[in-house]
């Protein structure tokens, strides 16, 4: 009766498939959930103390629409550290001073930026797989995304993205380390891809929400030369590339506070500052209290974490390399699989067969417009991880 109200950006978006694997899970008592893109380990104490002293102490009101000034000035000097930015915060740089600031999480800055760069009819180039909002946030913006075949190594590479790129094209957004795959892009292809956007005049957006979970064989130079700051190799590490990129982060994943929905953005300051003044009238501010907690993250080492979920990678390549193949994970806490020809399923009905065995994944079309693959994450304890890869090397055998 209502349905002609609805506006048709609504109406062209469907439901993500990893939700309805959400759904189904809660129909099922005690299923193995290979799922769930969300870390297993407990939200350090330090952080969660922080947070809950925020909360006492009575700092639950908006915080600056550009953040937590202790927040803030945390990220302008890691961001230093890391990648040699000499960030200020939004609004209060001189000229072709790269900025910051803090955001509802890195989906709510990757919003803030598609709304911020896209007209109707413009085009962007993503991916292909990829994370499962940024075909959509384009369709919000009246825009298109145009996605980029990476299959089968899911290198996002400047000789693929080249071809794509037109006179429409506003920008290029780079996910490394990737969701679904895992995939680490060298640090020689995000320099080519960087400087690829810059000879065309588009940008490059780097989505490193897993930019702390980089495996051994995958790690780039270390922030400022310390042998402790390992870091993702990323392409804003390059000289000048403050001015030419924008960089995109976030605390969830990192800390395992996933839903305290915090992230942060920096780059070019007439990016962000429209992203900042769209912020106002959006999101108005990230939450007050979580933005203190996070002021801890900073000093705290994830290195045990992320030992422990390179070791679970390698059980899953160990596993289930033997029937079939496997782009190897360089970080995240994802693989993205291929189902097998010989079986004759897609990836949504190689998904279906896992449901029926109490198991949960996540089928490649959720992230492309293939259906070939499935993707597992490997952010679940070990015992129920191991029954998982029993339960897949079973079916990709075809028993």
């Amino acid at each position: 009766m209502i349905k002609h109200l609805i506006a048709d950006r609504a109406s062209a978006i469907d439901a993500s498939g990893i939700r309805r694997i959400f759904n189904l899970a809660a129909t099922l008592k005690d299923p193995i959930n290979l799922s769930i893109g969300q870390p297993d380990f407990p939200v350090p104490e330090p952080i969660r103390a922080a947070a809950m002293h925020a909360i006492d102490t009575h700092k639950n009101g908006y915080t600056l629409t550009q953040g937590d000034p202790a927040l803030l000035t945390k990220v302008t000097d890691w961001l230093k550290l890391d990648l040699g930015w000499d960030c200020a915060v939004t609004g209060q740089g001189a000229d072709n001073q790269p900025t910051a600031f803090i955001t509802s999480g890195t989906s709510g800055a990757l919003f803030l930026a598609f709304l911020a760069l896209l007209n109707p009819g413009d085009e962007c180039i993503i991916p292909d797989p990829y994370f499962v909002c940024y075909p959509h946030l384009a369709t919000m913006c009246g825009a298109k995304a145009i996605t980029c075949d990476t299959y089968p190594d899911f290198q996002l590479t400047a000789a693929r993205v080249e071809p794509l790129i037109n006179d429409k094209t506003k920008f290029v957004l780079l996910n490394t380390p990737s969701n679904p795959s895992g995939v680490v892009l060298s640090k020689e292809e995000g320099a080519k891809l960087r400087a690829l956007c810059k000879s065309k005049g588009v940008l490059l957006i780097s989505d490193e929400i897993y930019d702390e979970f980089v495996f051994t064989e995958s790690l780039g130079d270390t922030a400022a030369g310390d042998p402790a700051l390992k870091r993702c190799p990323s392409p804003a590490r390059t000289q000048g590339a403050d001015q030419d990129t924008l960089l995109i982060r976030g605390f969830g994943k990192t800390y395992g506070c996933t839903g305290w929905r915090l992230g942060y953005a920096a780059g070019p300051a007439a990016i962000i500052d429209q992203m900042s003044k769209l912020q106002q009238y959006t999101f108005v501010c990230a939450p007050a209290p979580l933005q203190a907690g996070v002021v801890e993250s900073f000093d705290i080492s994830m290195s045990e974490s992320v030992d422990e979920y390179e070791s679970r990678r390698d059980m899953v390549i160990e596993r289930l390399s033997k029937h079939t193949n496997i782009a190897t994970p360089g970080g995240a806490f994802y693989a993205f699989i291929e189902v097998p020809e010989s079986l004759g399923l897609t990836g949504t009905q190689f998904a279906e067969k896992c449901i029926e065995r109490e198991l949960l994944v996540i089928p490649g079309g959720a992230f492309s417009p293939r259906d070939t693959h499935f993707r597992i994450s490997f952010a679940t304890n070990r015992d129920r991880l191991s029954q998982g890869l029993d339960i897949l090397c079973e079916l990709l055998a075809g028993k």
